[in-house]
This record gives structure tokens, C-alpha cells and sequence, in this order.
């Protein structure tokens, strides 16, 4: 009886290896890779652009498996995780992908907020992680980070960018000289927009603008108008604002009704990069406003960049407006989907095939090791920056040291680069426009 019971189970077990039924050979299985892509698909940072890296990303991740995967052999799997805007969500849905769906890469992140912990979390972990969006310089500052990597430029040169753009415009467009000016600089208290406040104090003063209020608010605050009566009090010129959404639109409202006026109005990405978002609260009243981001790529001269990119920028204005806004124009596509789909396009081109060809696979160590390896020249990536990381003993370890941000403006009711010069699209409309609601009078 037990002969024939064992003789009957090894029958079984054969019959479902032949209907599929028994786990895949490890041959099989290895040739999928696990990429845990975690953005906010829910809560105001989704909004704010969290949502439009997520499509980039899930964009770039079709493109690659549609032609055979990595190298034409290695499909993805994408697990997505949702932050739903709260750090502590963002950790939890971290270690979920991490250590219960297995993934071999987590990617993606918004907010600086949440990278800042995270980073260090999944380093300790010896886990990989590869950082698309947010900009903290905290992610890496003094940590000596093993096993994190960032393509996307970080927030202290938003902060300087932005400020320098000011200067190089001050006496041409601005009637002022440079230590005349004054400005204001007001954020969200978090590591995102502290950071980049930092930067663009720091810078004004090395350019000897006259710093006349400096302010943090909380992402949450329900009302901003006191702050908006000290930047009145203050007779500023130029206001530098970085926040996410909607405190950008609480701000500007209120702002609106107490009679705020300035010459210049400079934003930082997030919500001030998405331009569908603005439009829908203040219409054309945002005409002449800043923001700084990487550059949307399908507002670069493809004839700038290395052969071939180009031709990954039309593929991804195509699959967007397929798949998610076919009436969109193509300018007003937000910078946001080019970091996803850039930024994670690096990772699967350069960094994965070299970990499997020259480090033996995908494990954290031979993808740490690919990543350091990385040596792409300016205008061989989308969005026209190079792409190498600061390496041991850099205080940004893990940090793109060839990226770099760009000043957009709205330009009759579109985005166009204006600085700086070499890569510009339009020229700076300086001061704000005499119908805009915040123009000095």
C-alpha cells in the first residue's frame, strides 16, 4: 500500500510539471528581474507629480520588454507601491516590496521626505536602491551610502540655479543691480524644501542680493496669510518659493487677495512643474511664472543630443499621449514623466547589463558596482545631462555629479526654457507682466 501510495504521488507530481503546475526550473526564474517601483499614486503628492514619474517609469518598463526585456533577454516584473503621501506608508510599502515580494531593485521615490529615511533604511538592508526624483541633498550628504544611487540632479543646485538665473537678469530685465535686489525665500519645512531654501540663501548672499525674510511653513498649514503679510512688509523684488501642492495654490491665493506683488516669482519643481495643475486653479494668471526642474525632454533639439536619444523621447510623448492624455499638448507634458522614464531608462541600459555582463548578475553588490561604474557624457541621456556618481570619500556619495536643472517659464501658456542660454527655448519674460495678479505696480 505504500509502494503504490508514493508511486501514485510521484505520478501526480509529474502530471502538474507537465500542466505547469510545479514551481519554474531556477533557469526559468532567473530570467525575470523584480523592480519594486514605489511613487505616491494616492494623496497631494500624487498631484504634484508623483503620479507622472509612476507613468514615466511604467512607460520605459513596457518599452524594454516589448523588445525582449534588458538586453533583449531579461524581462521586468514592476511591483508597484503606493506611499499615499506619508513617510511612514513609504517605509512600510518599502520593506513590503523589499522583503515580502522579493523585488531585486526598488525604485522611483518623490518626495525627499520620505527618501531621506528610506535611504538609509535599505543601505543597512544592503538592498539596492535607485532614486529617480527626489532632490534632498540629505539623501547623501555625510552618509557614505554603499548601495544608493541618484541620477536626478540634487536640490542644492535647484536652489543655486535659480537664484543665479536672477542675477544674469537683474540689470538688463530687472532695472536693479545685483546688491539691490531683494528677495525672499519661503518653503516647506521638510528635507526637500529646506534644502533647496538653504541653497538659494547661501547663493543670494554670495551674490550680494539682500536676503529680506527667510521662512519655512508645514506642507499641511491650513492658512499661509501671515506669512504672506510679512513678504509684503518685507517690499521684496524677487520671491523664491518651494513647496509642493496644494500649499503652492493656498499660497498664491491668498497671496492674491492680500495684494502681493513682486517683480519675479521663481519656483522649484513639484508642484510648481505641473503646469495642468496651475492652470486649473489660476488659469492664465500664472503667465511669467518660474519653476526649476531637469529638463522635459521633448522640449530639448534632439540634434543636441547623442544619436538615438532623441528617438526615445518621441517613443515616450507617444505612449503618453496613448495611454494617458491624448489631448495633451506635447509641451505641457510635465518634466515629471521625463524623470521617470530618463532616469529609470539609465538604470535599465547602462547600469543592469553591465552588472550582468561584467559582475555576474543583478545581486546589490554587482548592481552597486555597475552603478559606480557609470560614464555617460552630457547629451547622452533625455534629458541632456551626463550621468557619474560621486564616489568614496565624496560627502554626496551616490550622487550624479554631471546632472543639472534648467529655469522654465510659462510662455504664452506653455513651458519654455529660459536659462540657461545654451539650452534655451524662448527669451525670460522679466518682471511679470503688468495683467498678472501678483505684478509689482
Amino acid at each position: 500500500m505504500i509502494v503504490l501510495r508514493v508511486a501514485l504521488t510521484l505520478m501526480l507530481v509529474g502530471a502538474l510539471a507537465l500542466l505547469g503546475g510545479s514551481p519554474q526550473p531556477a533557469w526559468a526564474q532567473a530570467q525575470t528581474i523584480k523592480i519594486g517601483v514605489l511613487f505616491d499614486q494616492s494623496g497631494p503628492f500624487s498631484a504634484a507629480g508623483s503620479l507622472n514619474c509612476w507613468r514615466g517609469a511604467k512607460l520605459i518598463i513596457d518599452y524594454v520588454n516589448e523588445r525582449g526585456g534588458v538586453m533583449g533577454k531579461y524581462k521586468i516584473v514592476r511591483v508597484d507601491g503606493d506611499s499615499q503621501s506619508k513617510a511612514e506608508v513609504a517605509i512600510n510599502e518599502a520593506e513590503r516590496l523589499l522583503n515580502v515580494e522579493k523585488v531585486d531593485i526598488l525604485a522611483g521615490i518623490y518626495s525627499s521626505a520620505h527618501a531621506v529615511p528610506l535611504a538609509e533604511k535599505v543601505d543597512k538592508q544592503k538592498k539596492f536602491l535607485w532614486i529617480t526624483t527626489a532632490i534632498s541633498d540629505a539623501v547623501f550628504k555625510d552618509r557614505n551610502l554603499q548601495y544608493v544611487f541618484r541620477p536626478q540632479p540634487n536640490g542644492g543646485l535647484f536652489g543655486a540655479v535659480s537664484v543665479q538665473y536672477i542675477a544674469a537678469n537683474s540689470q538688463e530685465k530687472l532695472k536693479k543691480a545685483v546688491k539691490d535686489l531683494r528677495v525672499a525665500v519661503i518653503y516647506e519645512d521638510g528635507p526637500y524644501g529646506a534644502g533647496v531654501a538653504a541653497s538659494n540663501e547661501a547663493e543670494a548672499k554670495k551674490l550680494g542680493m539682500q536676503v529680506v525674510l527667510k521662512e519655512g511653513y508645514s506642507v499641511s498649514a491650513p492658512d499661509l496669510s501671515s506669512l504672506v503679510t510679512k513678504l509684503r512688509a518685507a517690499r521684496l523684488d524677487v520671491l523664491f518659493h518651494t513647496g509642493y501642492n496644494p500649499d503652492i495654490a493656498l499660497f498664491l491665493r491668498q497671496a492674491k487677495e492680500q495684494g502681493l506683488r513682486v517683480k519675479a516669482y521663481m519656483g522649484h519643481g513639484a508642484g510648481h512643474s505641473q503646469l495642468d495643475k496651475l492652470k486649473e486653479a489660476f488659469g492664465n494668471e500664472i503667465e511669467a511664472f518660474h519653476t526649476v526642474d531637469p529638463v522635459a525632454s521633448q522640449l530639448l533639439d534632439p540634434k543636441t543630443l547623442k544619436a538615438g536619444v532623441g528617438a526615445l523621447t518621441a517613443e515616450m510623448v507617444k505612449r503618453y499621449k496613448g495611454e494617458f492624455e491624448p489631448n495633451m499638448a506635447v509641451a505641457a507634458i510635465a518634466p515629471h514623466v521625463s524623470m521617470g522614464f530618463n532616469n529609470l531608462w539609465i538604470l535599465l541600459n547602462d547600469v543592469l547589463p553591465r552588472a550582468i555582463q561584467k559582475h555576474g548578475g543583478w545581486s546589490p553588490e554587482a548592481l552597486a558596482k555597475a552603478a559606480r561604474e557609470t560614464d555617460i557624457p552630457e547629451a547622452g541621456t533625455m534629458m541632456g545631462y551626463g550621468v557619474k556618481f560621486f564616489a568614496e570619500g565624496h560627502p554626496m556619495r551616490g550622487q550624479n555629479e554631471r546632472a543639472f536643472p534648467v529655469v522654465f517659464q510659462v510662455v504664452a501658456g506653455k513651458f519654455e526654457v529660459v536659462y540657461p542660454k545654451t539650452v534655451a527655448t524662448a527669451a525670460p519674460i522679466l518682471p511679470l507682466p503688468a495683467a498678472s495678479p501678483w505684478a509689482a505696480r
